[in-house]
């Protein structure tokens, strides 16, 4: 095939308000080119999704020929002619050309002409075929339309087209002509996607992600919540842009489909929409290889709509190698984690926002004889309902299409208490592709911790053997629920409005009257309904109750004890004084009684051989602690803030579960009982303890041989420390604002896996062991040990050593810290009185802090230090040399990185105190 080499015809441009019906008008002489080269080019522009009129596959039956198709030509965007040899001898053929050429000045029409075995010339000139046809139509009865059919052929020989002769490959050149076709139709496209609200900034995200400029195969994945117009955003991408692949297939309702037919006549229906043939197969596997056959050659475009089993993208699109040069591949899914292997790029699809989801909202609920001003106030508090969720919107719009002002209000009361169960019903398909326990994990986070800590959740539902590591990136992936940062840094768990709405509809059930039935419960009204039932009430299907309110959890003594399959039970500021003597949950695993008023739990010894966490926190009342005999399986303990606990049942040195003890701010507390098998301790925080006399009495040696993180902050009687011999897993130690302390357990010297050390503002203690052995050691503070007077006795290299921090202390003389701390990068001085000289430092260190230091005379040259970047020395009115000090950290790596600090003594007289001015060349950058 060739271009025509005729001079090209101006076009004039298309108004951009045209209306057009059909892409492409087919002008050809039926008798020559009909069932041969015309209906492979057909075939191929319908393949393609160009809209195609041909007389003889659209024209009915009966119809007038010459008016509906003058209509057609008119309506369509682009004509292509097919000059055959005889397309000059039918009246009808040369009809169309007159009507057509008329188009192209008057409508903006595109014209394309294909000279099938005809020159241009012949056209022009009327020569050879079409020459004898002029001269017959010139005597016989059309001999008036004559002139106006020469002249339409001149222009069409002058027009740019292809030119197919006997040499021409005619499958070859049908593929270039429907290319061609397909570049000139974006301009169709501009009012595809015009209705669609918030559409254009996200479909030009999608675009950017889909690198239509790159030349491999993209797969990209769009996600997001139920409703959230993932599919929307998906089939707008495909009308745009689907004109410039070979072959391109929209696939929808995946899920639903997989579900109902099967695999394989899903793969049917995708190789028979992209081939635009009637598809059978015999098996999945069949199909993955003939997907693979038919399209690892061809530039497609697919969309996968609504997949929600991985096996659903191993039978359609499991390779980029299945698909040809410029593939693109779209997924839409509300589950993530079926796009972290498949796709290349994950797109999370954004909600509406608020102008966005009015404007939405505006489109579905309103007649244009309904004035939108006298419902401004009642659409403000469905679209805050509906929280930019694009399904919400218009399920309810088109609802409330039609009614008035008071069924309006009467409609949005009701969704306070009854969610819309259309929107409802298609979030919860997320929730019913869960499994099992990951269904009974969301709807506890539903339920009872949107907007709470994370750290909160977490503790509690493994407590109750939820897995919630796994389970919550599973909900997270599923677009169910989100994790976020707060202001403060703390993580936190949230969902959509509408879904926290469908997680409450499922609980509440087929007894949204009866909270009796239900498994969970977490509203007041539903806690007194219950309260009311009184010790009459029956055995109740309660799993969960959890209630926090500033003014206190209402009186379940009489009912809690039907509760037999209590899983867990968190109440805040709960009044009554004990559980009563038949409360014996055998399941119950968690068991919060934050702020409570309690004194004691229960009388006596009770079994609850399930329970994993017992958490009193803020209890001010509880003097005494259960007997931890019948509490086997506790792992965690909480009595923080129980400020009028004196005693400990001494069963818990004989516990062999515990994981977890915090008794901080025990402040009554004088003894805690002697430790015999706590085995798996790993934390105990007996911080702000102010009565504790002495650390627990440890009789053996590997009685806490798993305890990590040891806090005896504030323990203001404590004279001494522990052994750390029996403390071999000691990680953290933190024993600042001990004032009385005096001694260190000599055994700290030689421990080798301890890595931070916090004893500062231990006003009496005037000496820190020898060093010995302390390889793992990154941090030692013993700022503001004012009685401290020497440095502490370093016998080997403590290689891991970052931190260290002997500010406020009373040393006078620091050895040569020059390989022995190799790594250190952090020294603080200030406040050292005593100071006279700063020692030797390592190489490594990035930032010394010597303020208010009056004897320190002496600084040596800090040219050496190459990763030096911060030096303070305020308030050291004896040093002299502040200006070498400078000079030396310019020459070092901190002067590269373009940042360092150097903070200067002002010079002290006998009358004033003024500052030095330094005048130094800065380096160039």
């Amino acid at each position: 095939m060739a271009s025509s080499s005729s001079s090209s015809h101006s076009v004039p441009p298309a108004s951009i308000s045209q209306s057009w019906n059909y892409d492409v008008f087919l002008s050809f002489r039926g008798e020559d080119t009909r069932k041969s080269f015309v209906d492979h080019l057909y075939a191929a522009l319908e393949q393609q999704g160009i809209h195609t009129y041909k007389d003889d596959k659209t024209l009915a039956r009966g119809e007038s020929i010459g008016p509906a198709l003058l209509k057609a030509i008119q309506e369509s965007r682009i004509a292509v002619i097919v000059f055959s040899k005889n397309y000059a001898d039918s009246s009808w053929c040369l009809d169309e050309l007159a009507h057509i050429m008329e188009c192209l000045d008057t409508r903006g029409q595109i014209v394309m002409p294909i000279f099938y075995h005809v020159d241009p010339s012949d056209l022009r000139k009327l020569k050879r075929k079409y020459g004898e046809a002029f001269g017959k139509h010139s005597v016989g009865e059309n001999k008036q339309k004559v002139e106006s059919w020469r002249k339409a052929l001149e222009k069409a020989g002058n027009l740019s087209g292809w030119v197919i002769d006997e040499n021409s490959h005619e499958a070859k050149c049908i593929k270039e002509i429907v290319g061609t076709i397909s570049s000139r139709l974006p301009t169709l496209t501009t009012n595809v996607n015009k209705d669609l609200i918030g559409i254009e900034t996200r479909l030009q995200d999608l675009k950017s992600k889909l690198k239509m400029e790159s030349g491999g195969v993209g797969i990209i994945g769009i996600w997001g919540v139920g409703g959230g117009g993932k599919t929307t955003l998906a089939s707008a991408a495909y009308a745009e842009i689907s004109h410039r692949f070979e072959a391109h297939c929209l696939l929808q309702n995946i899920r639903e489909e997989s579900n109902k037919h099967g695999l394989e006549k899903l793969q049917e229906k995708f190789l028979s929409l992209i081939l635009k043939a009637d598809v059978k197969i015999g098996s999945e596997i069949e199909g993955r290889s003939m997907i693979e056959r038919s399209l690892r050659n061809k530039s497609v475009l697919v969309v996968l709509d609504d997949v929600d089993d991985v096996k659903q993208l191993e039978a359609l699109a499991v390779s980029h190698a299945w698909f040809g040069k410029g593939s693109r591949i779209i997924i839409t899914t509300r589950d993530e984690h079926l796009l972290t292997r498949h796709a290349d790029t994950i797109y999370e699809v954004s909600l509406l926002s608020d102008d966005e989801a009015m404007e939405l909202f505006n489109k579905y609920a309103y007649r244009k004889d309904k004035p939108i001003e006298d419902y401004k106030m009642l659409s403000k508090d469905v679209v805050s309902y509906a929280s930019g969720l694009p399904l919400a919107l218009e399920i309810l719009g088109s609802f409330l299409y039609d009614k008035n002002k008071d069924e309006w209000k009467s409609a949005l009361a009701k969704l306070k208490c009854i969610p819309n169960v259309k929107v409802t019903e298609r979030l919860k398909i997320s929730y019913d592709g869960l499994e099992p326990d990951h269904q009974k994990l969301f709807l506890d986070i539903a339920c009872f911790f949107r907007r709470r800590s994370m750290d909160e959740a977490m503790m509690v539902l493994d407590a109750c053997n939820l897995h919630p590591c796994i389970g919550v990136k599973v909900l997270i992936q599923k677009s169910l629920i989100k994790v976020s940062n707060n202001q403060f840094g703390d993580k936190r768990v949230d969902m959509h409005d509408l879904v926290e709405e469908m997680a409450h509809y499922i609980v509440r059930g087929e007894h949204p009257n009866h909270p009796e039935k239900q498994s969970r419960i977490w509203k007041r009204e539903d806690i007194a309904y219950l309260c009311d039932m009184g010790a009459d009430a029956v055995p109740m299907e309660t799993e969960v109750v959890a209630f926090h309110d500033y003014f206190g959890a209402p009186d379940l003594s009489d009912v809690v004890a039907n509760m037999k399959k209590l899983r867990w039970i968190s109440l805040d500021y709960y009044l009554v004084s004990s559980f009563p003597s038949n409360f014996q949950p055998r399941e119950l695993r968690y068991l919060g009684l934050q702020c409570s008023k309690q004194k004691e739990l229960w009388h006596g010894y009770k079994s609850l051989p399930n329970l994993k966490t017992l958490d009193l926190h803020f209890s001010k009342n509880l003097i005494t602690t259960p007997d931890f005999e019948g509490l086997p399986c506790l792992e965690r303990l909480i009595l923080k803030g129980c400020v009028s606990l004196e005693e400990i049942h001494p069963s818990i040195g004989y516990h062999k579960r515990l994981v977890y003890v915090d008794m901080s701010d025990c402040r009554a507390l004088k003894r805690f009982p002697p430790i015999i098998q706590m085995q798996m301790l790993e934390t105990l925080n007996l911080s702000t303890c102010i009565q504790l006399q002495e650390f627990p009495d440890i009789q053996s040696n590997k009685s806490l041989p798993n305890l990590k993180f040891l806090n005896l902050e504030h323990c203001g009687n404590l004279i001494t420390t522990p052994d750390f011999e029996g403390l071999p897993c000691l990680e953290r130690l933190i024993s600042s604002w001990c004032n009385s302390l005096v001694e260190i357990h000599p055994s700290i010297g030689y421990h080798k896996r301890l890595v931070f050390v916090d004893m500062s503002c231990c006003a009496r203690l005037k000496r820190f062991p020898p060093i010995i052995h302390m390889k793992k050691l990154e941090t030692l503070d013993l700022s503001c040990c004012y009685k401290l007077q020497q440095f502490p006795d370093i016998q080997s290299n403590m290689d891991s050593l970052v931190t260290l921090d002997l500010s406020c202390t009373r040393i006078k003389i620091i050895p040569p810290l020059y390989g022995r701390l190799p790594d250190l990068k952090f020294l603080d001085l200030s406040n050292c009185w005593n100071l006279v000289e700063l020692p030797d430092l390592p190489s490594s260190i990035a930032i010394l802090q010597a303020d208010d230091c009056p004897s320190l005379e002496i600084v040596r040259d800090l040219s050496d230090y190459k990763w030096l970047w911060k030096v303070s020395l305020w308030g050291c009115y004896k040093l002299i040399g502040g200006e070498r000090v400078l000079h030396s950290m310019l020459e070092g790596n901190a002067a590269k990185g373009r940042f360092m600090s150097l903070l200067l003594p002002m010079v002290k007289s006998s009358s004033r105190i003024f500052t030095r001015l330094v005048t130094l060349q800065l380096p160039s950058n």
